[in-house]
């Protein structure tokens, strides 16, 4: 199977997303609720892009103690949601407590470790303490998240060949930072590839946004997209 498509469904509320779900049913299977969205509508908002017919990823990047994050888990798995993330910085108790927990209640959920935000740089890293360079910082969470169980990551796609290296076949990598090439360092990501690039060295998943949100045809834009992935429509 290709590599696929998930929409940044990153607008303020449910009346900015209406007419843009609806023009891109049929289009793509997957739309992911982060938290300006979870934060403004709650639980609703991801029962209602799931009854449209959308495969639901929910990116909250949950970052606390062990005990905290499992509860958040657990209070999570009835919801209509195929992904969710964590952040691997807290740790492989923290992880291993999700990971034990999700499979308890949700066991077809696929959790999934953020690495290093794509909005930072070495310097940014620097400037919080840690003195590596991003893909090496990138690689140490990757494997210590494999370690605590975890199938999936996000990564930028500038990772993505260096994980494939070392981790098992089976771990999902999932690549925000997508731009098309006419739009690459346009804004604040700043670890980029564009759709066909992420595919080639081995994406299971992109993250699009702005390019679909802000396209006079939204659907239009999510099928270019889609087909410069592989996908036949």
């Amino acid at each position: 199977m290709p590599c696929d498509l998930i929409l940044a469904l990153d607008v303020p509320t449910r009346a900015d997303a209406a007419p843009i779900l609806r023009s891109l049913r049929g289009s793509l299977r997957w739309v992911k609720i982060g938290l300006q969205m979870f934060t403004a509508c709650g639980p609703d908002c991801v029962r209602e892009v799931a009854d449209q017919g959308f495969q639901v990823f929910l990116d909250l990047k949950l970052h606390d103690i062990p005990h905290t994050v499992a509860k958040a888990v657990e209070s999570l798995a009835p919801l209509p949601i195929g992904m969710l993330t964590l952040h691997t910085s807290g740790g492989r108790e923290m992880m291993t407590a999700a990971r034990a927990v999700q499979q308890q209640t949700k066991p077809d959920l696929l959790l999934l470790g953020v690495t290093v935000l794509t909005s930072m740089d070495a310097a940014a890293l620097a400037e919080i303490g840690v003195p590596a360079a991003p893909d090496e910082q990138v690689a140490r969470l990757a494997r210590l998240a494999t370690y605590a169980g975890l199938h999936g990551l996000v990564c930028s796609p500038l990772e993505v060949s260096l994980l494939r290296s070392q981790l098992p076949a089976d771990v999902q990598l999932i690549t925000p930072g997508i731009r098309p090439a006419s739009e690459v360092g346009s804004d604040d990501q700043k670890r980029t590839l564009t759709p066909a690039e992420a595919a080639r060295v081995g994406a299971n998943y992109i993250v699009v946004g702005r390019p679909i949100l802000k396209a006079k045809d939204p659907a239009a834009a999510a099928r270019a997209i889609l087909a410069e992935l592989g996908w036949k429509g």
